[in-house]
């Protein structure tokens, strides 16, 4: 039956002054709202996910044939 299906309201995106009245109610001179820089990087990376993997492949590569863990048997 679709003539009794209800549309829903859409709500409106609210901005960040909207959303503080509606929290905080009427704003006053103490409280501002202010934009910062984007953040900068902590630290440098040094490696890709890429490389690391390729580092592991040549550890696991170069390793004897003597010191592989003994299979487990049944």
């Amino acid at each position: 039956m679709p003539w009794l299906r209800r549309t829903r309201d859409r709500l409106r995106p609210l901005d960040e002054a909207a959303a503080y009245a509606r929290c905080h109610g009427d704003r006053d001179e103490s409280v501002r709202i202010v934009k910062l820089p984007p953040r900068r990087a902590r630290y440098d990376l040094l490696a890709t996910g890429e490389e690391i993997r390729r580092h592991f492949e040549e550890r696991i590569d170069s390793r004897e044939g003597d010191q592989l863990p003994a299979p487990l048997s049944p």
